[in-house]
């Protein structure tokens, strides 16, 4: 599915990430813990082709295609999906123009049946008419940036802290959903987190920490994180499992 080969990339010039190699399976979740200013939404950037995060060394294989010099759009088309930590306003774009154009469809057309029904069940309905974002509470973003995502059906989800700026309430329906999309679709994820709370609501293959731009351990995701909340991000360095890739 998805293969990161002594990844480097720099940001306004400033190298974030140093050699780092992660090798995700089809139908698999990984998470990336990794304490703030650690390179984990770096990472995510870099693997989705967002501006401004150069990749100056390795290759990013998707689908058996190095997708490096690839633009955001095309590995979109190929089938990865990005929700960012924290979705920005747009003013003068319609949550409902946005969300058909996730769908693949013109501003003109209507929702499906199936659409329609799914927007209804993320509580969404009465902010269709409304800019993207604009207003929105924390939860309200979360739950449109996730809905967003599921209507484009990617193949690889690649999500910044969807436990970030939520409510416990609104967090179990994130997650729930994007686990009911996980199991029925057979897709892969990156999930980022800082705190490991998504954990309680996603199930998870594989965990790694990545610390100063580099991957220090990686396991079991359950075992890493109480690791962590005994010994803190630094006891990882010190980890006697150390590896440069995860599977």
């Amino acid at each position: 599915m998805l293969k990161v080969e002594r990844l480097s990339v720099e940001v306004d010039g400033k190298r974030i990430l140093n050699n780092v190699n992660l090798t995700v399976l089809p139908g698999k979740t990984y998470v990336v813990f990794g304490p703030n200013g650690s390179g984990k939404s770096t990472l995510l950037m870099a693997i989705a082709g967002v501006p401004n995060y150069r990749v100056t060394e390795g290759k990013i294989i998707f689908e058996g295609k190095n997708v490096v010099n690839m633009s955001l759009n095309e590995r979109v088309k190929l089938g990865m999906a990005l929700a960012f930590q924290n979705p920005p306003e747009i003013m003068g774009v319609k949550l409902k123009d946005m969300l058909k154009i996730c769908a693949g469809k013109k501003v003109s057309d209507d929702f499906s049946r199936e659409e329609m029904e799914l927007i209804e069940h993320f509580n969404l309905k009465d902010f269709l008419d409304r800019s993207v974002n604009v207003g929105f509470s924390g939860g309200e973003r979360k739950r449109a940036e996730v809905l967003q995502l599921l209507l484009m059906k990617p193949k690889l989800m690649l999500l910044d802290e969807p436990d970030s700026g939520v409510d416990i309430e609104s967090l179990k329906f994130i997650g729930g959903e994007i686990q009911r999309y996980l199991s029925e679709s057979g897709a892969s994820a990156i999930i980022v987190t800082h705190h490991g709370q998504i954990l309680d609501y996603v199930k998870v293959d594989t965990a790694c920490v990545l610390i100063n731009g580099m991957i220090h351990c990686y396991g079991d995701p359950y075992q890493i994180l109480e690791n962590i909340k005994k010994r803190g991000y630094e006891g990882c360095v010190a980890c006697s499992r150390y590896k440069s890739e995860a599977v």
